[in-house]
């Protein structure tokens, strides 16, 4: 057993500073048992804790870190930067750098406006299809996690799935109840849910791939229906790529589905590793905006410098001719890997995956939606989690949440993960 003393010991600390010491729920290790290591620094594909151990890593900070952590020509970027300001809170030519870019590559977005995270994306999202609609009700779907914004806490994926409290405390019933929640996958669900609500709805907001409830891919033509009945109700259709932007494709789960929602919801990658978020769409609802419309959103550091200059420099090097096909071959050369050793091992594992981005459920059946992960044996995640971490191999510390591939990753790399997941799952 390797030696964590020196983040046991800063543990014990931050429980005195810090409510539940962390600042993000899922980092705690609630889900999987154990004390949460520290990080020291990072590089590539791999991460270093404050006692020296080295740990492949699979989070990549929860998915930014898709050319690998400290790429060079991002710090480059950033150092350049910040000799010139770290915020200005006044345009700068950047913001209109990455607005074209985004542009360029997402063919739904027309008009683009930077924030600061995913959940300012979403949260601001949402408000603007209620003003350009006139109409409350949102529809979301189980396990999809937006954000944790008032009105979208409700059955949350992400950290409010591990720690079984989906509905936050908090938030008043006046404005969850304008939040009518399906499950994923389940067309019948969406039609009744339409009828039942004529003229009511604003639109739909999901994560094209959810990646906040583990990993489940759409069922073929569940996407299309979305948007036909989207526009047969005169609602929104609103894809939360925070994820899967730029990771799926360069156009995002659109450009690899084929699908043109009204409104699309950015972060993680646009900031190569920096705090971002961006939300963009049709030119018409985006218009609606203040200053042109009466919808009201703001942020002092939205479009800053840093954020803007490490995101251009991420996105100039995912245009490489091979960047998805790689992640395409890595992503499943991991997956057979893995099959094989469960099956080896005689464990059932669903592993679900969807370019770069994948999660293995311990259960003997699919896994489509929100109520089929529930079903997976989290006791035997925590015991894999746990054997995997001490093979050098960091996975997300909750059966809930998706892992990721970088194109720091070798092969070498992946067969490594192979082998460890291998050997661990022989003693589960």
């Amino acid at each position: 057993m390797i030696s964590r003393a020196k983040s046991e010991a800063l543990f014990a600390e931050a429980l005195n500073h810090i409510p539940g010491g962390v600042n993000s729920p899922v980092r705690a290790f609630r889900a999987v048992g154990g004390t949460p290591f520290f990080a020291q620094r990072a590089s590539g594909c791999r991460v270093w804790d404050v006692d020296g151990n080295e740990y492949i890593d699979y989070v990549g900070t929860w998915g930014p870190a898709i050319l690998g952590h400290a790429h060079p020509k991002i710090i480059r970027a950033v150092q350049q930067a910040a000799e010139h300001g770290t915020s200005f809170g006044i345009p700068n030519p950047m913001e209109v750098t990455m607005a074209r870019l985004i542009r360029e590559a997402v063919p739904s977005v027309e008009k683009v406006r930077m924030c600061n995270s995913g959940t300012e994306a979403c949260m601001s999202a949402i408000r603007l299809a209620r003003g350009f609609t006139k109409q409350d009700k949102i529809i979301k779907f189980d396990g999809c996690y937006h954000g944790h914004a008032d009105s979208l806490l409700v059955k949350a994926g992400s950290g409010a799935l591990t720690f079984g409290n989906p509905d936050s405390a908090g938030v008043p019933a006046d404005f969850a109840r304008h939040t009518l929640v399906l499950p994923f996958n389940d067309r019948e669900a969406v039609k009744r849910c339409f009828v039942e609500n004529r003229a009511q709805i604003a639109g739909i907001i999901l994560e094209p791939v959810p990646g906040n409830a583990g990993l489940y891919v759409p069922k073929p033509g569940y996407l299309e229906y979305l948007r036909r009945v989207t526009e047969e109700h005169e609602a929104l259709l609103i894809f939360d790529e925070v994820m899967t932007g730029f990771r799926l494709a360069y156009g995002g789960a659109q450009e690899k589905f084929g699908i043109k929602p009204d409104l699309s919801c950015f972060g993680k990658i646009i900031g190569g590793g920096l705090p971002v978020g961006a939300f963009g769409g049709r030119a018409d609802i985006m218009d609606c905006l203040a200053p042109l419309g009466p919808v009201y959103q703001a942020g002092t550091l939205s479009g800053n410098p840093l954020a803007m200059a490490a995101g251009l420099a991420a996105l100039e090097e995912l245009k490489a001719e091979d960047t998805y096909g790689w992640l395409e071959e890595s992503g499943a050369a991991l997956e057979a890997g893995l099959r094989d050793a469960a099956k080896a091992a005689g464990v059932p594992v669903q592993f679900n995956r969807c370019g770069s981005m994948f999660c293995g459920y311990f259960t003997s059946e699919p896994v489509h939606n929100l109520a089929d992960a529930m079903k997976s044996d989290r006791a035997r995640f925590a015991k894999f989690f746990h054997g995997m971490l001490n093979e050098g191999v960091y996975l997300a510390p909750s059966q809930f949440e998706a892992g990721f591939i970088s194109l720091a990753h070798s092969i070498g790399d992946i067969d490594r993960t192979v082998r460890a997941a291998a050997k661990t799952m022989k003693g589960l």
